[in-house]
Parts: structure tokens; sequence; C-alpha cells
């Protein structure tokens, strides 16, 4: 999923201008195939990105009399309701400006890979959102939008988590997103990560196909869950190097690309990703950092498609980054052992599937009730200590039935 940025509308199609009554507007050939999200934010240029997506989420923008998601792509001719907005002026301004400091810039230039005409590869650094939010106001697009003020069609042609290291392409023109979009939804590209998951993988090659729905919020955040209404997700998880017990690196390759579907995935296998603090295990995590990990391990190493306009084949690849590859000489050197419970039993990385396998802590012997004495009648045993305790119930008459009554 990615932001898109569309051409400006015909002369003949209405725009709205901020401040006024309901406006309907014609989609466009130009315009057929955008996300409503994206379609919107084009058209509203002078409305703020978030009250946009509040129009979005109240069900405000209807799209031929219905309502819409923000995900739904337009189509040529469709009439989009847009209601009434109000105009990024009357916001009150910020304290600061909306700029991205030079150093984030510095950082997002610095880490370009690859550019021509039509789009750029970056190796993204690990922390670095893509695009601003409710946590950041600046993201890796914004940043490159503000160090190059010039190319006013940048924009993203998918997305990686903030946690999330490796390949990412920036469209430069309107075509070139277009076609890379296209590739991406008929499944033309190729998408490779290496991730390193707690545990031991035995499930060998393994094709993972679920229902994710991205939408569910927990504690205000987004978490992503399988649920037979979820939209479908397929990943391929190969496993490459094995260490002991307690982590397996694994090639995963992804068909299609849905909000944390690899690290979703992983966890529902019972193998999730190490370092991940929402669908992981607390005691793998604190295990590895003493291997050095201080991140979440998984990396976009490569991406494969064709180039707009030649139609000639393209790899983009992105090396594992340093303080990954450190994390893997330390488990080489070391004794990687998962971690077990007092009897020595190995603990299950079970991450989101299940609660999380704690340590068996030892229970203390049940102490003595004291205080007032039961409900009922007390038993009133008349037997003489001195004889014993007695028959067991029913032994005279077995000893009868067996000595024949004698």
């Amino acid at each position: 999923m990615a932001y898109e940025i569309d051409p400006a509308t015909d002369e003949n199609t209405a725009v709205p201008e901020p401040g006024r009554g309901v406006t309907h507007v014609e989609v466009t050939e130009d315009d057929a195939g955008t996300r409503l999200d994206n379609f919107l934010v084009r058209q509203l240029k002078d409305v703020p990105r978030t009250h946009v997506f509040r129009l979005l989420r109240k069900g405000e923008v209807r799209v031929n009399k219905k309502r819409a998601k923000p995900d739904q792509r337009v189509a040529l001719g469709d009439i989009v309701r847009i209601p009434p907005v109000r105009k990024a002026e009357d916001v009150p301004p910020r304290a600061t400006p909306r700029t991205a400091s030079e150093s984030l810039q510095q950082l997002v230039l610095d880490s370009i890979t690859y550019e021509d005409s039509d789009l750029i590869v970056f190796n993204k650094p690990p922390g670095l959102a893509v695009h601003g939010g409710s946590a950041t106001d600046f993201g890796l697009i914004e940043a490159l939008r503000g160090a190059r003020p010039g190319q006013p069609d940048l924009e993203l042609v998918h997305r990686l988590d903030r946690d999330t290291s490796g390949c990412l392409l920036v469209a430069k023109r309107r075509a070139a997103l277009r076609d890379l979009h296209l590739q991406l939804r008929e499944g033309q590209t190729e998408k490779h990560y290496l991730a390193l998951v707690c545990g031991k993988w035995n499930l060998g090659t393994k094709r993972i196909e679920l229902a994710l729905d991205t939408d569910e919020r927990r504690s205000g955040e987004r978490h992503v869950a399988v649920r037979p209404h979820g939209k479908k997700s397929v990943s391929t998880f190969k496993p490459v190097q094995f260490f002991g017990n307690l982590a397996t690196l694994m090639e995963v390759e992804i068909d299609t690309g849905k909000t944390h579907q690899i690290r979703v995935h992983a966890a529902h296998a019972g193998h999730p990703v190490a370092g991940d603090d929402k669908y992981g295990n607390r005691i793998f995590n604190d295990i590895f950092k003493d291997y050095g990990l201080k991140r979440m391990f998984l990396h976009s190493s490569s991406l494969g498609f064709t180039r707009p306009g030649t139609r000639e084949p393209m790899l983009a690849s992105a090396p594992l980054p340093p303080e990954l590859s450190a994390v893997l000489d330390t488990l080489t050197r070391g004794k990687a052992r998962a971690p077990q419970d007092e009897r020595g039993k190995t603990l299950k990385p079970e991450g989101a599937r299940g609660p999380i396998v704690a340590p068996r802590v030892q229970r203390p012997a049940p102490v003595a009730q004291t205080g007032k004495p039961r409900m009922g009648k007390p038993r009133n045993d008349k037997r003489d200590p001195a004889k014993g305790s007695g028959p067991v119930r029913g032994e005279g008459r077995r000893k009868a039935r067996t000595t024949g009554g004698r």
C-alpha cells in the first residue's frame, strides 16, 4: 500500500473549494485506479491531511452515492461527493515550521543506493518512518521532499515498518508510480526479506496463507490479527541458518504486502520475529539483547520489478546492516540455546499465538487452615485407638463370601 500523487484535474472537472458547500467531482482518466484517500489529498490541497482522513473514517465521503473505504480505488466516471471542509489557513499555525531538519534530510539522501529519471531506491535506516503520522511529524518522504523542493511528484511506491530496514522505492513521476503500483497489484514483483525468528524452525520451506484484519486497535495502537473476514496475505518462509534451538535465520518472500504481514505470519507459525515488541516473545527478546540485538531483526533484502518505460528487469538490493550482521556473528560464536524452565524443559516461543511461556515457579506447600471450623456435624469416631483403625467397609462381607460363611 502506498500514497499516490494524482495528476491535476481536467479544466471541465469541478475542483472542490475549501470552505464552500458539498462538491461533486468526476473521476478523470488520469485519476482512474487511484486510491480514494490519495485522490482526496490531491483534490483538497489546502486541507490538513489529518482532516481528510477523518472525513474518510466518519464515512462523509461517498462514491456514486455509496459509502467507500479509504483503500477503494476510484474508476473512470465515478462521482465523488466531498463534504464541506475547512482551509488549512483556518487551522492555528504551529510554533515551528513544518519542515524536516537538515540532519534528517541528509540522512535520507545518504541512504540512496540508486536513482534514475523514474525512481529512487533507498536502503532505509531502521527507526525511520516512511511517512509522518500520529507518532512523528516527518518521515522519509517528507524529508526527501524538503531536500528536493523542485521535484513535486515524489511519492512512495510501497511501505516498510518503522523498525524494518532495507529496500524502499520512491517514484519521481506519476506515470512511473502507476506502473509500479500495477506491478505490485498484479504480483509481478519479487520482494525478499531476511528475518531472524525465535526457536528452531522445523517446518522446512513453508507457505503461509492467512486472512489478516489490519483495522483492529488495542490500547489505541494498530494490531493486525488473523480473522476470517480479513484480507488474503501470502508469505513463503525458507530457513537459511540455524543457531541451535534459540533462533533461525529465514528468507521470506511475500506475494502480498499487508501491514505487519511477515511479523504476524511468523508469530502464527509459533516462531515470532526476534526483537518484535508487538507480536513477539518477551523472554526470547531479553535473551537476544545479550547477543547485541537492539531492534527488530527484519530487513528488506531485495526487490525485483520491471523498470517503468523500458520494461527491462531490475533488482534492487540492500546489504544486511552491520548491527544485524554482528548479532549473527555473536550467535555463531556462542552456544545458542533456548531458555529452559526449572525442570530443564525447553521453552517454546509461542509469541502471539498464545500466552507467553514463563519459567515454572515453585509453589509453596499449602498452609494449614486456621480460623473458624468448617460447617456441619463433626465426625464421631468411637473406635478405640488401641485397637487400630478397624476393618475397611465391606471387608467383613467379602470375607464371608470367600470362607463360605464360616
